[in-house]
């Protein structure tokens, strides 16, 4: 079998071209700072980190959603601590009313004053959060929760609807609490034996009313009645506490989620310097020993023996 000049010169190019590839390759892994710099450099592991960042997408996707529920709970729990707040105020004023050593002038003061937290109330009770959508108004965000008719009543108009969101891959949590169940009802017996609901503002504008005609009957009926609306306002309260302690519960579980698989993903791509280093440092050598070499082979020729 003959070697040819030629034959040196193509397998020399042919070293050096698989050396210098090499060099190139572990250079640009420490530039990066990762294994994989193509999905070619690993196929199997390319895949696995492609998988791994789609669920890391995807707790992120529930951490978002966690922050939006959170947001708009807090905007809840502060309206309704607002409203606790003014009940006890409409309680006081309710018993001070009753109070047979007040004249009629200074029960139209109280009712006055009790019409203004009345109104206080249903503003609070139309609250939106940053996007303008209504808290208390079940599905119906857009529509505020509490409107007056014609004749000065205040009705309700969203829906019972409780709104889910997914948090987990196998977790869901409310997202908001209709209006229905912080403004409850109450039960009111009509005098004849039997019993009718009452909505929220219609008690405490019969409150008001009877304030404001020093009718003792109702204003004890009325201060009976302010019990039950706060006990509403309360448990709804409540729930919205139990429901931001099952965001902080989730978020726990999350961070521990995305922090164990980007843990993973660091394993498979993340470089090891200190074998990439010796890596380079080797393949360096053996680029300047197959330069050496092939300069020297590349100086054979016959032509050098006949001179």
């Amino acid at each position: 079998m003959k070697i040819s000049t030629s034959l040196y010169f193509d397998r020399s190019t042919q070293q050096l071209g698989n050396v210098q590839a090499k060099l190139t390759k572990v250079q640009e892994q420490l530039s990066t700072g990762l294994q994989i710099v193509k999905p070619s450099d690993a196929p199997d592991k390319a895949s696995l980190v492609t998988r791994l960042e789609s669920e890391l997408a995807r707790q992120s996707g529930y951490q978002d959603t966690l922050k939006s529920v959170n947001v708009r709970l807090s905007a809840e729990e502060t309206a309704l601590k607002n409203t606790s707040d003014v009940m006890y105020r409409v309680k006081e004023l309710a018993v001070q009313a009753a109070n047979d050593t007040l004249g009629a002038q200074d029960r139209q003061s109280i009712a006055l004053e009790l019409g203004t937290l009345r109104d206080q109330i249903l503003s609070m009770a139309n609250s939106q959060d940053s996007n303008g959508n209504y808290l208390f108004s079940g599905s119906k965000a857009g529509t505020p929760p509490y409107s007056k008719d014609a004749s000065g009543v205040v009705y309700y108009q969203g829906d019972q609807a409780r709104m889910k969101v997914n948090v987990g891959d196998s977790r869901r949590m409310n997202l908001n609490m209709p209006g229905s169940d912080a403004f409850v009802r109450v039960v009111r017996d009509d005098g004849k034996g039997a019993q009718t609901g009452v909505d929220f503002f219609q008690a405490l504008d019969d409150l008001v009313t009877a304030v404001k005609s020093s009718d003792y009957s109702n204003i004890q009926r009325g201060i009976s009645e302010v019990d039950g609306l706060q006990q509403g306002v309360s448990e709804g309260l409540a729930q919205i506490g139990t429901d931001l302690t099952v965001v902080d519960m989730q978020n726990s579980v999350l961070d521990e989620v995305v922090l164990r698989l980007k843990a993973t993903r660091s394993d498979v791509e993340d470089l090891d310097y200190t074998e990439a280093i010796t890596r380079m440092n080797k393949d360096q050598l053996a680029l300047q020993a197959a330069q050496s070499g092939f300069a020297k082979i590349s100086q054979l020729s016959l032509f050098n023996y006949i001179k």
